[in-house]
């Protein structure tokens, strides 16, 4: 922290800091956990349901997978299913053709899924855009307490400066230190989501194609 001569001001630019700093971390750990554990869930899940013999077996697996993402995909082309083969008319979200709706309701889930997997991502990308700025302010305003003590001190000299000067540019360090990490951890989480949203609509794609081959053959 800074010595008793700075402001209040400085001292809760470097308390927000801070503040950052733990929010950025925290999300970190989250997030890779997050796909980490998604993925591994995914992987297990497409493996079962493309081992199946028939649509009915890999209903069955649905429930095993229920927090992975790909499972809530297959829930939702299933809904579109299940209102086709009901006797009574269905809702009308799914009435018309059967593969256009399911089409339909696979990209609304994938839509979801992309959200989700999204969350926290802008809280990355904010800190790492704002953080130097904060720094920066809590250091122009340190420079100009430093300048207002130097006047009335009436000493220039290199002493005299250098102390204030020094604190008033920790301010800028630490922004800096706490953008880099949310700068590099929101580029590298945003290239995992988007890996994980193309690996979905693919699995989407052939979910509906595997629809159309069911459908045709009955």
């Amino acid at each position: 922290m800074v010595t008793d001569s700075s402001t209040l001001i400085i001292n809760a630019t470097l308390w927000v800091l801070i503040a950052f700093s733990v929010l950025t971390w925290t999300l970190i750990v989250l997030k890779v956990w997050q796909y980490w554990r998604q993925s591994l869930a995914n992987r297990s899940f497409e493996e079962r349901f493309w081992s199946a013999s028939s649509l009915d077996e890999a209903r069955g697996e649905i429930a095993a997978g229920k927090t992975a993402p790909v499972v809530r995909l297959v829930g939702a082309g299933f809904e579109v299913l299940d209102s086709a083969g009901q006797s009574h008319p269905p809702a009308l979200k799914y009435r018309g053709d059967l593969l256009a709706t399911l089409e339909r309701k696979l990209k609304r889930q994938l839509e979801r899924e992309s959200r989700l997997s999204d969350i926290g991502l802008t809280v990355l990308a904010s800190i790492g855009s704002t953080a130097p700025f904060v720094g920066l302010f809590g250091t122009v305003w340190g420079i100009m307490r430093a300048l207002q003590d130097i006047s009335k001190s009436g000493k220039a000299s290199l002493e005299v400066v250098a102390g204030p000067i020094g604190e008033a540019l920790i301010a800028t360090a630490i922004g800096i230190a706490v953008a880099v990490p949310a700068v590099l951890a929101y580029n590298f989480l945003m290239r995992q989501s988007r890996r994980r949203q193309q690996a979905l609509e693919i699995f989407a794609e052939d979910f509906l194609h595997l629809v159309s081959a069911e459908t045709a053959n009955r």
